[in-house]
């Protein structure tokens, strides 16, 4: 099974559209803490409408911790760092789609231990995509891939 994974994430409001397109995708979504906002329960619901009691969401208590419960995963790394386009990668099934934080992506480390990084091609001088809407980009051609 596929998942996507969050790197401390900043905006409470993205993580929960996150859990939203997770669950309407049948993915898993990790959560590596800390979080730049308070993990309220009752917030994180909110966020997550009804959509979340229906996502596996697996929260890890920091990066270390992370990596030894997804030994066993690829890790690839959504970021504007790569030099693949998403559509060029070979995406395999247990995959983990790994985010960054919104407002400065994962420190070398994290780009080190990933077995993969993807980019979005960008228009013109423009940064990046919201995370989410990334996320939703590259998680629908890693599914097709497997599903195919």
């Amino acid at each position: 099974m596929l998942r996507i994974a969050l790197y401390q994430p900043d905006i409470p409001q993205n993580s929960g559209a996150m859990m939203r397109l997770c669950a309407c995708l049948g993915v898993g979504l990790d959560i590596v803490e800390p979080c730049g906002f308070v993990w309220d329960d009752r917030k994180i619901r909110k966020a997550a409408m009804d959509y979340y009691d229906h996502v596996d969401i697996k929260k890890h208590s920091s990066w270390e911790v992370f990596k030894e419960n997804t030994k066993n995963n690829r890790i690839i790394l959504m970021t504007t760092k790569a030099s693949v386009p998403y559509t060029e990668y070979k995406f395999q099934d247990g995959d983990i789609l790994l985010a960054g934080r919104e407002s400065s992506g994962v420190p070398d480390e994290v780009h080190e231990h990933a077995n993969g990084r993807v980019l979005i091609p960008m228009h013109g001088k423009m940064r990046s995509i919201n995370v989410v809407n990334a996320g939703s980009m590259i998680i629908g051609e890693a599914l097709r891939q497997i599903k195919i």
